[in-house]
């Protein structure tokens, strides 16, 4: 019984030792993926929840900022749901090619690792 608790916890030092990933490239990109996909339906839930005039951008470049920071993954699920967002608004809205230009700038510029305060408007809760 000593013995196999002697293999057991020198296995799991060897294993910790030897830097052997425990997710690999392509699962932690999914893994970051799904992590900015909820970064994302995080600052539209407080964006909604906010209904504050002018904090669109803010939001837009906070939830960017947010997936980016996660990595690869996260920025791709960043630009994916960002485009497809404003693809529908300036397709289906009609708020106008100024306001999606002006929104994709705010994207890019979170995604870039910019800081979404930027674009905060006087007056938004610190809860933001």
């Amino acid at each position: 019984m000593r013995l196999c608790v002697c293999v057991v916890l020198l296995s799991f030092i060897l294993c910790a030792s030897a830097e052997i990933p425990l997710i690999s490239p392509a699962g932690r990109f999914i893994w970051d993926a799904v992590g900015g996909a909820r970064d994302m339906y995080r600052a539209y839930q407080d964006m909604r929840e906010a209904n504050y005039k002018g904090a669109d951008k803010y939001f837009h470049a906070r939830g960017n900022y947010d997936a980016a920071q996660r990595g690869p993954g996260g920025a791709w699920a960043a630009k994916v749901i960002s485009d497809a967002r404003e693809k529908w608004q300036s397709d289906v809205s009609g708020r106008g090619a100024e306001d999606t230009r002006a929104d994709q700038e705010a994207n890019a510029w979170g995604r870039s690792g910019g800081d979404p305060n930027r674009y905060r408007p006087a007056g938004l809760p610190s809860k933001y």
